[in-house]
């Protein structure tokens, strides 16, 4: 599998309804059974499979420190924030998936899905996202 950018992320950063670097963005872990629609996935809850564990709470976590910017060297806008830890946890996940929080999943609007590459486990230890150096989302 590969990363996904939700096309409904498309949708809401031209109509408004998305602000990276001011709205609620959060990051939730999902297991291999979770299959991302990049047409059809519109808001967290169509998400299935979230992850369970010590140390992780159902929603993720919040990303701290956001920031958009333009990258003119690549020409594409640039949206990051600082890696994400789920510290002492027992956690076996094979992507995240980004998206706008508004406390109601029928209403939290999807970004992207990271795909890890293969199950990431931690035990009784941290679990760590390590964003690319490029940004978490490139879109040029």
């Amino acid at each position: 599998m590969a990363n996904v950018v939700y096309n409904a992320l498309k949708k809401n950063i031209m109509n408004g309804g998305i602000d990276l670097d001011s709205d609620t963005i959060k990051v939730a872990l999902v297991t291999s059974s979770y299959t991302p629609d990049q047409d059809s996935d519109e808001d967290f809850a169509d998400v299935t499979n979230e992850v369970s564990g010590t140390g992780y709470t159902a929603g993720g976590a919040e990303l701290a420190n956001k920031a958009v910017t333009a990258d003119n060297t690549d020409d594409e806008g640039v949206f990051d924030a600082d890696n994400v830890t789920w510290s002492s946890s027992s956690i076996t996940a094979r992507g995240a998936v980004i998206y706008k929080s508004t406390g109601t999943p029928a209403n939290d609007l999807l970004i992207a899905y990271i795909d890890f590459g293969e199950d990431k486990v931690s035990s009784d230890g941290d679990f760590t996202i390590t964003w690319d150096a490029e940004g978490i989302l490139n879109l040029g």
